[in-house]
């Protein structure tokens, strides 16, 4: 086992390599079963992989369990799915049979818990991911539920999780339902392997090792997994930062011990994490350490009697896999099996092109980054233009229009680090914040082009970009803004500033307001000239940890003036494992060394102040009069209560 990049990796001066080792070998399915009635059809007596996930089955590549479920069909396995099982008992789960190698399982795109319940823990009565967008066809922390219910149905069963809800829990983490920390989801599900981030490589090689005999509990060798040992094997060499001592800064590594050997890096326990939130935020930090898959060591973090190890994250995917990817032979649509009911999630992406993954933004309240990396991966732009060409070929319904040219970000296609050894050696948290990388490359020609022919495909009169965009990055170019503003945005805009005060955007990594406001200076001239009515939409967060009642009112105040109106504002959800969920839980700024007699970081946390931090972003709403009316009073700003033009609030 080895902790060194694989040869002709980025960063050593080559391609990524490659993911597929041939071409498919076997015919495919139009969909993967979901009944023994398909299985038989298909000639099949077993599965190798049945993959179970807390969303609707729709083949498509936006959909993880129909993206892993082709990609191991490609690679010669016969896979099933059992796509929102109940849960009240095993039967369900026994539907295609034992697998021959493991089951899969995920909690779907969303983690359960956040697809369940608002930041303020209120129920949540829609799910996009479900036919008819109903509301209860998962359980609460799917992923441990399913694998319970597996090992009901088949005593030995080996079980692998995966997805973003087993990816951010794949440590001690912090779980705001619970209101404490909880352990590694790998021991609560008693599972044998947990695949975290981007899970293309690893699922390959746990399954063709897996057909050779192999335990999958053994496969800890593989980046990008989790798995449970008694203890560190020889021939590591152990970093132990387990006590709060100075730790590089992030551009920065520390020196090897000794260069010939493998390092693994030693987080504070379980056992200390849960009882220390100060140690959690320090934990969290060195995590954050090592997420670069060109430098990332592996990590160790004890949980009684056990050894939760972490391998370094996966690689990226080449240009050509990454394309390979998305047109393996999906059929594009629902499963025939999900009935009649309209999945909000799919009717929302099904004419829209996913032309990027990963974000270098790094924004500290983000699942992105800590999900699927820092490196972005691009598909080439023939790609793109094929897979327009099949949207508008065979997707039922289309009528010329892309509904979205995008991804995490829509404008880092083809962007990122332009030094290859100095990526190799960073370990900065965002490319962007505190401000913009020199190394980081922000020619945003490729992108324009691209824009640009797939204007021109035959059949498609609209390529519109609904993908977040990065507006600090799009000044580089504002070629690109007026191309974007010009033919790319139909009514609306959407970008996300968050915040107007340098406390809390300090803390998010997030960019000034003054580069908001340049960025809507060329855009709302762009589109005076192009005689085009649009506006901006932009998302604001309330209550972030480092935000006060001040920073909140200083955010209306600019709101007004700028004659902002929101309807859609969200407060402040501590995911699992971000940055900012550290200082929500501690007190901590986790992107400095942490001190115990350190500075604190204000947090927001009862219910009465939270909603009052999202009452000042819609301070026009007459429901929130009242409460803005009494913290203002509080705060000794009387003088914004009235009727005049410069009142917040009217004074009934």
């Amino acid at each position: 086992m080895k902790n060194a990049l694989t040869p002709g990796a980025a960063g050593n001066g080559g391609p990524f390599p490659p993911l597929f080792d041939a071409r498919p070998t076997v015919r495919p399915a139009p969909f993967l079963p979901t009944s023994r009635a398909e299985m038989n059809r298909l000639g099949w007596d077993e599965c190798d992989v049945v993959l179970i996930g807390g969303d609707a089955y729709v083949d498509h590549p936006s959909f993880g369990m129909a993206l892993i479920g082709r990609l191991l069909e490609a690679a010669g396995f016969r896979v099933g799915i059992i796509a929102q099982p109940a849960w009240s008992s095993a039967e369900p789960f026994t539907a295609l049979g034992r697998p021959r190698l493991f089951f899969g399982i995920t909690g779907g795109a969303m983690d359960s818990m956040v697809n369940h319940y608002t930041a303020d823990r209120r129920l949540r009565h829609d799910d996009a991911y479900t036919p008819g967008g109903v509301s209860g066809r998962r359980p609460d922390r799917a992923v441990i539920v399913y694998a319970q219910r597996c090992r009901e149905a088949f005593r030995g069963v080996t079980i692998v999780l995966g997805g973003i809800e087993a990816s951010l829990r794949r440590v001690a983490h912090f779980d705001i339902w619970s209101e404490k920390v909880r352990r590694s989801i790998l021991l609560d599900a008693k599972a044998d392997l947990l695949v975290y981030g981007n899970g293309e490589r690893a699922i390959l090689e746990i399954a063709r090792r897996a057909a050779r005999g192999e335990a999958v509990r053994e496969m800890g060798d593989i980046r990008g997994t989790v798995t449970l040992r008694d203890r560190v094997p020889e021939g590591w060499c152990e970093r132990d930062f387990c006590q709060l001592e100075a730790l590089p800064a992030p551009g920065e590594a520390t020196p090897p011990a000794d260069p010939e050997q493998p390092e693994v890096v030693r987080l504070p326990a379980y056992e200390a994490v849960r009882d220390d939130p100060i140690l959690y935020a320090h934990a969290t930090r060195l995590l954050h350490q090592e997420t670069n898959p060109l430098n990332a060591r592996a990590l160790v973090q004890r949980h009684g009697d056990k050894e939760v190890w972490l391998s370094p994250p996966p690689l990226p995917l080449n240009e050509a896999d990454f394309d390979r990817v998305h047109e393996l032979p999906y059929a594009r649509a629902p499963h025939p099996g999900e009935g009649n009911g309209r999945i909000p999630a799919w009717e929302m992406i099904r004419f829209s092109v996913a032309i990027v993954r990963g974000c270098f933004g790094g924004c500290s309240f983000c699942a992105i980054a800590t999900h699927e990396g820092r490196i972005v991966q691009s598909r080439s732009a023939n790609s793109i233009l094929r897979e327009i060409a099949a949207i508008r070929d065979g997707t039922a319904g289309f009528t010329g229009a892309i509904s979205d040219l995008g991804g995490p970000t829509a404008n880092m296609w083809r962007l990122g680090c332009t030094k290859p050894q100095a990526q190799a050696r960073c370990r900065r948290p965002s490319c962007l914040a505190p401000r913009p990388c020199p190394s980081l490359g922000t020619d945003h020609g490729p992108l324009i082009a691209l824009y640009r022919a797939a204007r021109a495909v035959g059949g498609v009169h609209t390529v519109a970009v609904a993908s977040g965009v990065r507006h600090d990055l799009a000044l580089a170019s504002p070629d690109y803004i007026d191309e974007l503003t010009r033919h790319h945005v139909g009514g609306t805009l959407k970008l996300a500033p968050e915040h107007t005060e340098a406390g809390p955007l300090a803390l998010m990594l997030k960019p000034p307001i003054t580069l908001f406001e340049q960025f809507r200076t060329r855009f709302d001239a762009t589109a005076r000239k192009a005689g085009k009515k649009l506006r901006l939409i932009p998302y604001f967060i309330a209550a972030h940890p480092g935000t006060t009642d001040q920073d909140m009112l200083a955010l209306a105040l600019w709101l007004k003036r700028n004659d902002f109106r929101l309807d859609q504002v969200q407060t402040f959800l501590p995911s699992p494992l971000t940055l900012a969920t550290a200082m929500y839980h501690s007190g901590r700024n986790p992107l400095e060394p942490i001190r115990r007699e350190g500075p604190e970081v204000f947090v927001a946390k009862g219910l009465r102040q939270r909603r009052l931090h999202k009452a000042f972003l819609r301070w026009h709403d007459p429901e929130n009069w009242p409460i803005l009316r009494e913290a203002l009073q509080r705060m000794g700003r009387a003088d914004l209560i009235g009727n005049g033009p410069k009142a917040l609030v009217p004074r009934r």
